[in-house]
Formats: C-alpha cells, sequence, structure tokens
C-alpha cells in the first residue's frame, strides 16, 4: 500500500495535535508534532532568560540555536511521541500557558523557523507521515497528498484549552486563555515570515461542532480516497 503525506495545519487549539496522533496510529504513520517543536525552542529562551513579559532577545536566541538539540522519543504507555530538549524530557513543561504566551513570538524568528523547517523536511522524506502546525501545507510540505486545515471559533477553542489545562492542574481563568488563543491568532496570521493561511488545495473543517469521531472519520475517508485512487 503506497504512503502518502498527511499535513494538518489551523489555529491554535483546533485539536490538530489529537487529529493527527489518531491518524497516525490507525495508519502505522509517523506523526510529529511542530508546534511542540517550537514550543521547546520558547521554553529554551525562557529557561535563559531571552524572553519575558517584558522583552525578547532575539539575537541570543538566534546565537544559541546551535545548542538546541530536539528529538521526539516515543512513550508506549501514553502512545506517543514526547519532546526531548537537549536529552530531556519537556514533554509537560511546554504545555503550559506561560509557554503558550511566547510560541508565537519564538515562531515569528525566521532563524527559528528556517533551523525546524530542515528539520521537519528530513523527518519526512520517506512520507508516511502525518504533520501538524501553522505551515506544513504551505512551506513544509507543499506538495503533501493531503492537506487539512483546521478552524473553529475562538470562544469554542478557549473552552477546550480551559477545560484542558484545569484538567491537568493548571490554574488559569477562561479570560487567560481567550486573550491567548486571541493574540496567538493574530500574531500568527500576520507574522512577515510563514503566516498561518490555508493552502490553496487544503480542505477546510470547522470542527466547533463536530465530535472527535466525526472528524476521524471525515479524514479517514479521504486518506482512503487517496491512497486507493
Amino acid at each position: 500500500m503506497k504512503k502518502i503525506t498527511i499535513a494538518i495545519d489551523g489555529f491554535s487549539s483546533t485539536g490538530k495535535s489529537t487529529l493527527a496522533k489518531q491518524l497516525a496510529k490507525h495508519l502505522g504513520y509517523v506523526y510529529v508534532d511542530t508546534g511542540a517543536m517550537y514550543r521547546a525552542v520558547a521554553f529554551f529562551a525562557m529557561q535563559n532568560g531571552y524572553i519575558s513579559k517584558d522583552f525578547f532577545d532575539k539575537q541570543s536566541l538566534i546565537n544559541s540555536l546551535s545548542f538546541i538539540k530536539l528529538h521526539f522519543v516515543y512513550n508506549s504507555e501514553l502512545g506517543f511521541a514526547e519532546m526531548y530538549l537537549n536529552d530531556s524530557n519537556i514533554e509537560k513543561d511546554i504545555r503550559t500557558l506561560e509557554v503558550s504566551n511566547f510560541v508565537s513570538l519564538v515562531a515569528e524568528v525566521s532563524e527559528v523557523r528556517a533551523k525546524l523547517v530542515e528539520q521537519q523536511q528530513e523527518m519526512g522524506k520517506e512520507k508516511g507521515i502525518v504533520m501538524d502546525g501553522r505551515d506544513i501545507g504551505t512551506v513544509v510540505f507543499p506538495d503533501a497528498e493531503l492537506k487539512i486545515f483546521m478552524t473553529a471559533s475562538a470562544e469554542t477553542r478557549a473552552q477546550r484549552r480551559f477545560d484542558e489545562l484545569n484538567e491537568k492542574g493548571q490554574e488559569v481563568t477562561y479570560e487567560q486563555v481567550l486573550k491567548n488563543v486571541v493574540d496567538r491568532d493574530y500574531i500568527d496570521t500576520h507574522r512577515d515570515d510563514s503566516p498561518l493561511r490555508m493552502a490553496d488545495d487544503a480542505i477546510e473543517i470547522d470542527n466547533s461542532y463536530l465530535t472527535k469521531d466525526e472528524q476521524f472519520n471525515a479524514v479517514l475517508e479521504m486518506v482512503d480516497e487517496i491512497i486507493n485512487s
């Protein structure tokens, strides 16, 4: 059976990673969460004092990129790969609202994007991959056989993210999460380098009122059609 490349783009908290994991597991494909990679770089910048609420020392981050080693390690108990930064598991560290507040700013930096896009393209050379992010169908894999663009209302996405963070024991308010969602939308769509946009040949899915199973089954039909064509 031929293997394809599946690119999933869209706004924050639209469930891109959830869908990508479902597809990768079902198809036996490699799953790559590019958002985790940008979060890892943002976490590195925070750890080293390059970014805070008051400033962002972009040049110091750029100068340190050669010291950032990222890789994924599959966790059989969890059923997905976790993000490692310089051999340390940072999967939990990068899923906080604090990291979310900085990740879009870090992702604006062209040198950061160039470094990560190169790694992402290398991961997908053999196809049989599901990758999600902001520029997968437009920049990383413009020739992907299937491109999905996911969206939902800001309020719906904020509620999902708020519930997720609360379940993890993080004390945040809905208003804080909504502001983060709106701010990230603006930065992601207005940055000069590889802004978030839907590829011309992508299929848009508004999942505001779809269940995870409904969404998965709809996309799986698209995958089967392409593979069997």
